[in-house]
Formats: C-alpha cells, structure tokens, sequence
C-alpha cells in the first residue's frame, strides 16, 4: 500500500485516518501550533500539508533526498536553533498508534519540565514491553535520576530471540523498549552531534546558515545529499549514554503503543472476528479461516479465502500480497526483488 509518492503515514488505513493525522492531533496542546515543525522529503511536501490543515510551508522543513534520523533531526534542531536558541525541542516520528492521549501528553510535559530544568539531559520514552520482541531496540535501565527518571545505561540493539526472553523476563525495571521519541535541549544535541559526528554538524552548519537567505534551497541540495547516513541511535544516544558531559534519561510510557512498521502489527490495530481474524477491507468473506489478516485499498473487490491460517493478504488496484504472518520480516527482501524485475513501477 505505501509507494514512493505515498507513504504509509499518509495511508488512511487506521480507522479511515493515517498515521500523521493520529501524530498530529497526539502533539495538540502540547506547544503553541507555530512551534511545530515536520520534517520529511520535499517530494512530499504537498499531501502533507494538504493532510494537516493549518500548518505553512515555514513549519515543513523538506528534504532533498532521505539520510535516516540523525541528519533529519539535525537539521531540524539547527533551524529551531535559529529562532530560539534556547529551544526545548520533541521529537516524535509519524507511525506510532499511542493511546490513550491524554496520558501521552502528561508524560511528554514531565520530559520538558526535567530538560528546562537539567540542560545536559537527553530524554527518551521507553515503552513497558509486553513480549520477547526482536524487532525493538531495548534501554537498559541504570540508576533513578529523580521519581519517574531513570539513567540509561546502555542501548541494546534489536536482540535475537534468546537474549529477548531474557530482557523480558528481567522486567519493566531494567528493560523498556525503546520508543524512538525524545526530549532535549536543541543546543545539547547539537554540541553531541558536533563531537561524535563532526562532518554532519559540519554540513547542517552549512545549511543552517543559509536558511534565512535566497541561498537556501542550493546549499541544502548540495550538501544535504552528502551527510552520512546513519541513525541517530547510533550517531547520538548510543555515544551519549557513555559520555560523562551528558546524561540520558528515560522516561516509562506505560501506554497502549503500537509501532506500525509492519502487516502484523498494523493487524493489532484491527478489532478481531470470532476467528482472530483481523479485517480491514469493505469486502470480504472468510470460510475456515482464522488469525489472518485480510486488508484491501479497493472498495469495490471482493477478497475471499477458504481454509487459510496465520496469512496475511493484502490486495491494492495494481499489486497483491499473500505470506504467512511469520514471513512478514522477509518483505525488504521481497521489496528489492520487485524492484530488480519490474523497475520501480510497483515501488
């Protein structure tokens, strides 16, 4: 379902709204509407703004080209810095399904009110996990900073599944999931992003510089294409919880939360049948069928399966997917396959 040209978090799929429409209203409240920032490809520019009535062209800061999170956050900290040096910043990436909300937005205040108060905290949300996951990364808990404040020892990569049962049954209290959002003073991360990756700095420096001015757009397609692509996982909060002149911290969300990076997952999103069936599409029809999840973009076809168990079927106007929920990690394989025998038609 999700292209090029339309990604996932612009897919109406969850209930008829879409991830960053969820996003969007989850962040409501929290600061005033002029201090809220997007950041995402500029070939995109347009469905995003024309998804969220009300936010300008000022407050979407467009991509030439995707580097992964470190540079996106980056640059995105470096324009807020420009306005307001002091700036408080929250990151918060577009494909989560987090409830309830109310209760979000009291944990995301908590965050603000220990990084006004302690500049060299990096904040991060870790999420009480309810199974052996392997495909989350973990924060692994160290001393409490304050009540409802923990330092983060270490970030453990996503595990194999041994090393998952273990963190698992070592409980909420050593292990959380993390969640991918944070906290933090916009200065604090630039001066990490200044002593761990230099030439990134370098190059958002550049391109900071150049925003205000008729210079904008060809500095940020020059040099922004060639930033390092890396995570800020690895380019920050890993080198940070070992470095003395900061500190991380995590913050529990013990919340309902569901990271919609996958066909499974998105299948928690559904209200199951009788059957553990997980139905998103206007039509369909189920015959000895259980734990599958049928999900189709077009109203006016019929999908039907007889004696299937654990699938995921998937049907859009020009493509159809079917494999066991338990292949669901092989569709990056699949993906480039397609790629290389049909061009990028079907990307």
């Amino acid at each position: 379902m999700s292209r090029r040209t339309s990604p996932k978090q612009l897919i109406p799929f969850i209930g008829g709204r879409s991830l960053l429409e969820l996003a969007a209203d989850r962040i409501a409240g929290l600061t005033p509407p002029a201090n809220r920032y997007i950041c995402a490809l500029e070939e995109h520019r347009e469905r995003i703004l024309a998804a969220l009535p009300g936010w300008t062209n000022e407050q979407y800061l467009g991509e030439p080209t995707g580097r992964d999170t470190l540079s996106a956050v980056t640059l995105s900290s470096a324009v807020i810095a420009r306005k307001d040096p002091d700036a408080v910043i929250a990151v918060f990436t577009a494909d989560h399904v987090i409830e309830p909300v109310e209760r979000f937005r009291e944990i995301v205040c908590t965050a603000y009110s220990v990084v006004e108060r302690r500049p060299e905290v990096l904040a991060t949300f870790g999420i009480t996990p309810s199974h052996a996951a392997t495909g989350y990364g973990y924060l692994e808990l160290g001393e409490t900073m304050e009540p409802g404040v923990y330092a983060v020892q270490q970030f453990r990569e996503k595990p194999d599944a041994a090393t998952a049962e273990r963190y698992f049954a070592s409980g909420p209290s050593k292990y959380l999931w993390n969640s991918g959002m944070f906290v933090w003073r916009a200065a604090t991360l630039l001066d990490c992003v200044r002593r761990y990756e230099p030439e990134v700095f370098s190059g958002i420096s550049q391109i900071a510089a150049a925003w205000d001015t008729p210079e904008r757009g060809a500095v940020l397609s020059s040099v922004y294409p060639t930033l390092k692509k890396i995570s800020l996982d690895y380019g920050v909060m890993e080198p940070a919880s070992r470095d003395s002149a900061v500190r991380v911290a995590a913050i529990p969300m013990p919340l309902h939360w569901l990271d919609v990076g996958s066909w499974p997952m998105f299948a928690k999103t559904c209200q199951p049948d009788s059957h553990g069936n997980a139905l998103a599409a206007a039509r369909s029809l189920l015959v000895d069928t259980s734990n599958t999840l049928v999900a189709s973009s077009d109203p006016g076809h019929l999908v039907a399966a007889i004696g299937c168990e654990g699938l995921i079927i998937v049907h859009t106007p020009d493509a159809t997917l079917v494999c066991r929920a338990g292949s669901a990690e092989d569709l990056k394989k699949l993906h480039s396959m397609i790629g290389e025998k049909f061009g990028g038609e079907y990307l």
